[in-house]
């Protein structure tokens, strides 16, 4: 094929394409019409039956994670980032020695902070007083505050820190717990996770409280609310 045959047909295509495109446009808006139309009939019909309308939805407002398509007019202020190192509670140091040759002179310090995670079993076995007074009663020594069915409030927080706030499941929690060398089972994690939560929900509430009370200041949201079939006021607040 000569190269003027092979450009009328390059080009032959290009028109078509533009074409399709200039079709598929016009569909589209169609089909939108069309949609529009559908949802306003079907209002109709509903209106007519008795039934209630629709509920207007606001357009969605964008998450956040979508890439801006242009950039703003305002200038945005540069966020000033704290220092790392008044935030940070050092809790152990160690003394690096270095190999210098020989003539060499001391220039001090070069100081580094890393911050590393350690997380370990902790097996502790409790010996329990017992003691039996004059009129033969048995008297024995508590346990600590927190501990239930042989494990310790840290474990117990970790479980429900990784439960509610990381969203693990009590499946992947077990696993992960057995992965670090502890022996519990998944039965024994749902009970961690669903009785005796008192101490833990006053926490929480206390944690709230300390938040309320140290924030410069809170969002509140006052919206309707349907509670049994009756509109009521509802405020949300974080």
């Amino acid at each position: 094929m000569a190269d003027l045959d092979l450009r009328r047909v390059v080009a032959a295509l290009v028109e078509r394409c533009d074409r399709l495109e200039e079709k598929v446009e016009h569909l589209t808006a169609e089909n939108a019409a069309l949609k529009e139309e559908n949802q306003a009939l079907k209002d109709e019909i509903a209106h007519l039956k008795g039934h209630p309308p629709r509920p207007k939805f606001n357009k969605a407002k964008p998450s956040g994670m979508e890439k801006a398509t242009a950039p703003s007019g305002k200038a945005r202020r540069k966020r000033t980032r704290g220092a790392v190192k008044s935030k940070l509670t050092i809790s152990r140091e160690v003394t690096l020695k270095a190999a210098p040759p020989v003539g060499s002179r001391f220039k001090g310090y070069e100081d580094v902070l890393v911050q590393d995670l350690r997380i370990s079993v902790e097996v502790v076995h409790y010996r329990r007083e017992r003691w039996q007074d004059a009129d033969g009663n048995r008297i024995v020594a508590p346990l600590p505050v927190g501990i239930v069915g042989g494990f310790g409030p840290e474990l117990r927080r970790f479980i429900a820190a990784g439960h509610f706030q990381g969203q693990i499941t009590s499946e992947r929690l077990t696993a992960l717990l057995e992965g670090m060398g502890l022996e519990i089972s998944k039965r024994q994690v749902v009970r961690l996770l669903s009785q005796r939560l008192e101490g833990l929900v006053a926490e929480d509430q206390a944690v709230l409280v300390a938040g309320l009370q140290s924030s410069r200041w809170i969002n509140v949201d006052d919206k309707a609310s349907s509670l049994e079939l009756v509109t009521k006021p509802c405020e949300a607040r974080w």
